[in-house]
């Protein structure tokens, strides 16, 4: 049985929709695989969001672990990351896991967890498209007039936003319904509140029809993983499954097919 490590801040209700929404994948035996753990950088009691998310774990009678990182360094002071980094590698020496899913995990993971786990990370963009935030990703498409975007699953390094990437999808922001979005941002005074505003009908619509495809690529994802389609070497190279290196395995069909319904 394939095997995954799960890590999330738990910090708001996307955390818990994601959870539940592989977890029910996993019962309807869409993905051969099984959660082997929760790591949550929360504690109960640290804030109401991340408290839903524990409950949610415990409902699903999932190994849950918890170290909070805002207890651990209430100052923030980010030169400690790699002490509380083997901390929850200590934590977690006991469980086998296959590969681990930073699904809403809002630290950066340093070398040493980089080394011990392949890591895989949801990013809202194509393989070398822009880094950053979602809010700033959809910014520099707007700003280049991009003519397509997608979402990525890739291997977390220390370097923000840039691992291999195992897996991507892709889709076009021209056409309908976004040709009228871009003539009426052509329309608008630069910068806030005209073209920089998050009420932008074109920034909407990139994020709206980005959302609609960011659950089912981590299923389709997991679910790559776990029947041996795309795989990671030891020494972080992301292959198919004849061993050979690929720039991340196309899941747009698939995607297509579940936003088309």
């Amino acid at each position: 049985m394939y095997r995954i490590g799960w890590f999330s801040t738990g910090r708001d209700k996307a955390a818990r929709q994601l959870l539940a929404t592989v977890r029910d994948s996993i019962e309807r035996g869409e993905i051969q695989t099984e959660i082997a753990f929760v790591f949550c950088s929360r504690v109960p009691g640290e804030s109401k969001e991340s408290d839903l998310f524990l409950a949610l774990a415990r409902k699903y009678g999932l190994p849950l672990i918890c170290l909070s990182w805002q207890r651990f360094v209430p100052s923030g002071e980010m030169d400690r990351r790699l002490e509380y980094d083997r901390l929850v590698m200590d934590r977690l020496d006991s469980f086998r896991v296959d590969i681990c899913l930073l699904a809403g995990y809002m630290l950066i993971v340093g070398p040493e967890m980089c080394r011990r786990y392949d890591m895989i990370n949801l990013h809202p963009a194509t393989p070398g498209g822009p880094t950053g935030t979602w809010q700033e990703v959809i910014w520099q498409l707007m700003d280049g007039r991009a003519e397509e975007t997608g979402v990525m699953m890739h291997l977390v390094t220390p370097e923000l936003d840039r691992g291999p990437v195992a897996t991507y999808c892709k889709f076009p922001i021209i056409g309908k319904p976004f040709d009228r979005y871009w003539r009426e941002q052509e329309r608008l005074p630069s910068g806030p509140p005209g073209r920089r505003s998050e009420d932008n009908r074109l920034f909407r619509a990139i994020r709206k029809h980005g959302l609609a495809r960011e659950f089912p690529m981590i299923v389709a994802t997991l679910k790559a993983f776990s029947e041996g389609k795309v795989k990671i070497t030891p020494d972080k190279k992301v292959v198919d499954s004849d061993w050979q290196p690929i720039r991340g395995y196309d899941l747009t069909g698939e995607i297509e097919k579940v936003i088309r319904g």
